[in-house]
């Protein structure tokens, strides 16, 4: 790569200084923006550390090993289901980090291994909670009040990311009500209408967030019911992007004391920040982005919200949804290489959209990243990148679908998303099989459409194999479309009652 002169040497021109204060030459500047193409976005995580804060050290060295006595660079995985306690009912290791003040007694209330990546994801997602460390009764004795404040980056960890859902419902009251945007998750919407609604007695209705006329219409039929907002953005499958900051906003006019809770899966902690734009909740399946290897299920929600923080650790603690040490390391693991795999695959995503806008077998493209798309403005302030996520229509009809779906060699045909390899899927008969069909029309979601999750290949494999299958309808060979539907039902989707009530993401 050729560079522009600098001098004789490269290297007498000053430029910024570095937060030590060393003064660096541009030709270093440029070295280092060369090499970080991140800009140090979203790596804030991979800093958490297990030392105690500095007032708790002095005074407490005895603890101090808890946390890290070893040095080790990686977390260790605690699998004790019970830790001793020196006296009867004071947990031990209250100064460990990663108990947030509240030491260790039963693994289900608090785990090492749990803690470091709660504090880790917390720290991904800029979400900040001040809580209360208390000192043992020597230090009664010695500081007034005895109390330390210490800010700490927390998140609450669950088995799922549905479980996690589940959680932020369990704020609500009955008689309380959810505004959720239209476009969601397939097993989100199925938790609402099957289960909160009925069994819970709260209501739930679906709205279009970025049609303000139908937003306010809701608003104002039922403003002081409506408790909690739910938003996904980029929506899935039909990756609808939403203002967070203007709903915020709105809904707050309305209701003070309501949440707006935003599930950030699509984009993950890197490529977006919701507490930053005024939502009051975030909600991840860890399962996609943050995990990133298709090897563990699990859930995590971050506030900034202190009593929605406590009750949330509550309804952790009481219902039981944590997940296992072992998945939580190995959901640490994933999230230090988030960046990496992010900006991999949106680079592929980009590139792949390009090439489906011009195919003659693509009826449409939806990918934030795209001019074309609706709300291409709205993604391009509010994200750091557009992901990693695509929707296409096939031309054609559900056999095309099926047949460019079976033709696919590096793409697998599976659920799920977010993760190192690519994959794909026709939501209408898979993630999103229990959605209604007159609500599935209404949004959008036919049997053309079909959802990538673009992973980190080479991206050149990946056109090919996309190239190969879109070129098996134009040949029209409909007879291999039987095997993928199941019965091969031609109308009334009577396998649909079966294939929609346990899908994944």
């Amino acid at each position: 790569m050729s560079r522009p002169s600098n001098g004789a040497n490269g290297l007498c021109h000053p430029g910024r200084a570095t937060a030590g204060g060393t003064l660096l030459t541009s030709s270093v500047e440029r070295a280092i923006e060369e090499a970080d193409i991140y800009h140090g976005t979203g790596t804030s995580y991979l800093h958490i550390d297990n030392t105690l804060r500095e007032g708790a050290q002095s005074q407490h060295q005895g603890e101090a090993s808890v946390a890290n006595p070893t040095g080790a660079v990686v977390p260790a995985i605690s699998l004790a289901t019970t830790f001793k306690q020196s006296t009867p009912g004071e947990p031990s290791a209250r100064y460990d980090p990663n108990s947030f003040g509240l030491g260790y007694e039963y693994s289900r209330t608090g785990n090492p291994t749990r803690g470091v990546f709660e504090r880790a994801v917390a720290a991904a997602e800029k979400a900040k909670y001040w809580y209360v460390l208390q000192t043992d009764i020597c230090c009664l004795l010695m500081h007034i009040l005895c109390t330390q404040l210490l800010q700490s980056c927390v998140s609450v960890a669950f088995s799922s990311g549905s479980a996690a859902t589940s959680a932020v419902v369990h704020l609500l009251s009955p008689g309380e009500k959810i505004l959720s945007i239209d476009d969601v998750y397939g097993g989100t919407q199925r938790y609402f209408r099957k289960i909160v609604h009925p069994r819970m007695a709260i209501d739930i209705d679906f709205v279009d967030f970025s049609d303000n006329e139908a937003m306010l219409g809701k608003l104002l039929a039922d403003a002081s019911k409506s408790k909690l907002f739910w938003l996904e953005t980029p929506t899935n499958p039909t990756l609808k992007v939403t203002d967070i900051e203007k709903v915020s906003t709105i809904t707050k006019r309305f209701n003070a004391n309501a949440l707006l809770a935003v599930d950030n899966t699509f984009c993950s902690p890197y490529f977006q920040n919701p507490l930053e734009h005024g939502a009051d909740i975030v909600v991840h399946s860890v399962t996609k982005y943050i995990n990133g290897h298709s090897d563990v299920v699990m859930g995590v929600v971050c506030t900034n919200d202190e009593e929605v923080y406590t009750q949330l650790r509550f309804v952790q603690n009481g219902i039981g949804a944590v997940p296992s040490p072992f998945d939580c390391y190995l959901a640490h693991r994933g999230l230090k290489t988030l960046h990496l795999r992010m900006e991999a695959a949106a680079r592929n995503a980009h590139a792949i959209a390009l090439f489906l806008e011009d195919h003659a077998g693509v009826k449409k493209v939806v990918y934030p990243g795209l001019t074309s798309h609706p709300q291409h403005d709205i993604a391009k302030r509010q994200q750091k990148g557009f992901g990693a996520m695509i929707t296409f229509y096939c031309v054609g009809g559900r056999a095309q679908s099926a047949i460019v779906l079976q033709n696919l060699r590096v793409f697998a045909l599976a659920e799920s998303l977010g993760a190192v390899e690519s994959l794909a899927e026709c939501p209408s008969l898979m993630t999103h099989a229990s959605v209604p069909d007159e609500q599935r029309a209404l949004l959008g979601i036919d049997d053309t459409l079909i959802r990538l999750s673009v992973g980190i290949e080479s991206c050149a494999d990946l056109v090919a194999d996309l190239d190969h299958a879109l070129n098996a309808i134009l040949l029209e060979k409909p007879a291999k479309a039987s095997s993928f539907l199941p019965g091969s039902q031609p109308a009334g989707r009577t396998t649909r009652g079966i294939t929609g009530i346990g899908r994944g993401g």
